[in-house]
């Protein structure tokens, strides 16, 4: 009898379980479900909110707010953004930034493919968000950006070089002197340089490329070159170590000429 009953218990028992697990895998089931789905509607939500052109700054502190509360589940949403035509140029500039900030160094290689978009404003978002991040790791990209059809980008590139002592483009910045595109045509189709090269020498002085020396020393002195005479002066001064007198264009060209004849 009494193993009867115990058989009975067992039975008992048995089947309790058994609905028990079955209760569980239904709930787990529709608790992935609902999570999926609750999911889906905030990455519906979010993309129909990039593809208005937020003007107002509260926007877009607010999108961002939105998209830091999701973390790692939003970076899909902000890829499909960044390579969405649809998307506004000022959504797609904000999810490249936010990518990075939420990615961090783990971005640089899906930033640096960008590098090469169509769109010159994904172009110039990379190389910054890429600088934010302080990734020099750059290789053939960054050169193919100092040749860019953008002067923002060329200029960005730059930036990036100069920011982050990056002395191995040191010859890709140099051969910009020489780039048709970084000059314009003025009166008399006469050939004009425009604000870029300026930069470009000074980046040249911050690198300490030495084989400019030379070239400068040469530049310093002449008077077609008077309107690009202080970069060219910072630059020596960089790169020589030399202090230049801090008043007037003769003197300094003085203080050149002499520190060229020592150094012959």
């Amino acid at each position: 009898m009494n193993s009867r009953k115990c058989l009975d218990n067992y039975k008992l028992f048995s089947s309790f379980f058994k609905f028990c697990a079955l209760f569980l895998i239904l709930n787990a089931h529709h608790l992935h479900s609902s999570i999926r789905d609750n999911y889906s509607f905030k990455k519906i939500e979010l993309l129909e909110k990039f593809k208005k052109d937020h003007k107002n700054q509260k926007d877009i502190v607010k999108l961002k707010k939105e998209v830091f509360n999701l973390g790692g589940k939003a970076v899909p949403t902000l890829i499909e953004v960044m390579k969405g035509q649809k998307y506004p140029d000022r959504s797609r500039w904000t999810a490249t930034f936010l990518l990075g900030r939420i990615m961090g160094k783990k971005s640089s290689p899906f930033l640096l493919n960008f590098l090469e978009h169509p769109n010159w404003v994904l172009r110039l978002a990379s190389l910054k968000t890429l600088l934010i991040l302080k990734e020099n790791n750059l290789g053939t990209a960054l050169k193919k950006s100092l040749k860019d059809k953008s002067l923002l980008v060329r200029s960005q590139a730059l930036e990036n070089i100069k920011r982050l002592n990056l002395k191995e483009y040191s010859k890709d910045v140099w051969a910009m002197l020489f780039d048709e595109r970084n000059y314009h045509q003025g009166k008399n189709k006469k050939r004009k340089r425009t604000q870029i090269i300026k930069k470009v020498i000074k980046v040249l002085g911050e690198l300490q490329f030495k084989e400019a020396l030379r070239p400068l020393l040469t530049l310093v002195k002449n008077e077609k070159y008077r309107d690009i005479f202080y970069e060219v002066d910072y630059s020596l001064q960089k790169i020589t170590g030399e202090k230049s007198p801090s008043k007037g264009r003769v003197t300094k060209i003085n203080f050149w000429e002499s520190f060229s004849r020592r150094k012959d």
